[in-house]
């Protein structure tokens, strides 16, 4: 589904100690025995979701720490092989591409199937959720009925003239620049690096700043906003189902059981109202996680 540092200077960060930097963890890290480090990307779902996770894993009895708001998977992935965390809430699609980028499954299945198999040893992918948040390509109405836009292939005429936003690994990425140029021929003329789909990406595109942006299909910014999602016909976006994504070492059966309790009842109307209550009620994240386990009897 994701600003981020480099590699080598995220895993350096990850070693030591900062009681305000999101890279920093105790000495201990995720090393601790018994103990299950939670991590997130930096935009606001995958922060509740890690919520979600740290909560229901709680109720089991298992010790946890939290590590949230780390930056994009070219940065907490290695921390989850360094020990600097144990887990993190993840996409299908996302991860099987960046484990794997020559990846051709899209639909929810296959996606899941090629990314456990291309999953490294040390890592665990547990059970998919049915909720499912993609990537979208998200341009306004106005812009969508000037260029009469309806799906991304028909930007391709139009596109050197207008500027995309996104994070800034869009710029690199397969389901991002690379692959709008290479699937559907669209170039833009300008990329305008912003935030993972969040409130800088929201703002851009209200304001004219980008003409065409990246958001995720759950924000409900979209709907708010009356952007226009672009179709995806070609499937540049692979299914891209929730999965938390553990330390194999930690994965043992009283953590995976927990998390797949909440795979179980997590689905995307579900997860786009819980994202919903954070981004535009402005209710705390821990808040919203604990009431959702409540309710499904998880906690």
């Amino acid at each position: 589904m994701k600003i981020y540092l480099a590699v080598a200077a995220s895993a350096a960060l990850l070693a030591g100690c900062g009681s305000g930097d999101p890279l920093a963890t105790d000495a201990a890290g995720g090393d601790e025995k018994g103990t299950i480090t939670v991590g997130s990307a930096d935009f606001p779902e995958s922060a509740l979701i890690a919520e979600i996770y740290a909560g229901a894993l709680e109720a089991k009895g298992v010790e946890v720490k939290k590590n949230l708001n780390i930056g994009s998977r070219e940065a907490y992935v290695p921390a989850l092989q360094d020990g600097s965390i144990d887990l993190i809430p993840e996409y299908t699609g996302a991860l099987l591409h960046y484990f794997d980028e020559d990846a051709t499954a899209t639909d929810s299945e296959s996606v899941y199937k090629a990314l456990t198999a291309a999953a490294p040893k040390d890592l665990s992918v547990l059970t998919m959720s049915s909720a499912e948040d993609k990537d979208v390509v998200a341009v306004t109405k106005a812009t969508a009925d000037k260029y009469s836009l309806k799906s991304i292939g028909d930007l391709a005429d139009v596109a050197d003239e207008l500027t995309l936003g996104g994070p800034p690994e869009w710029k690199t990425r397969r389901q991002g620049v690379k692959g709008l140029a290479d699937v559907y021929g669209v170039e833009f003329g300008t990329f305008r690096a912003l935030d993972a789909g969040g409130p800088l990406t929201v703002q851009a595109l209200k304001n004219g700043q980008v003409d065409a942006a990246d958001l995720f299909t759950t924000d409900p910014s979209i709907q708010e906003n009356g952007f226009v999602m672009l179709e995806d016909p070609e499937s540049l976006f692979p299914a891209e189902n929730v999965v938390p994504l553990i330390a194999e070492a930690k994965a043992d059966d009283k953590v995976s059981q927990a998390l797949d309790a909440v795979s179980a009842e997590l689905d995307t109307e579900t997860l786009a109202t819980l994202v919903a209550q954070v981004i535009v009620d402005k209710k705390d994240a821990e808040d919203v996680a604990t009431a959702f386990l409540s309710e499904q009897g998880l906690a």
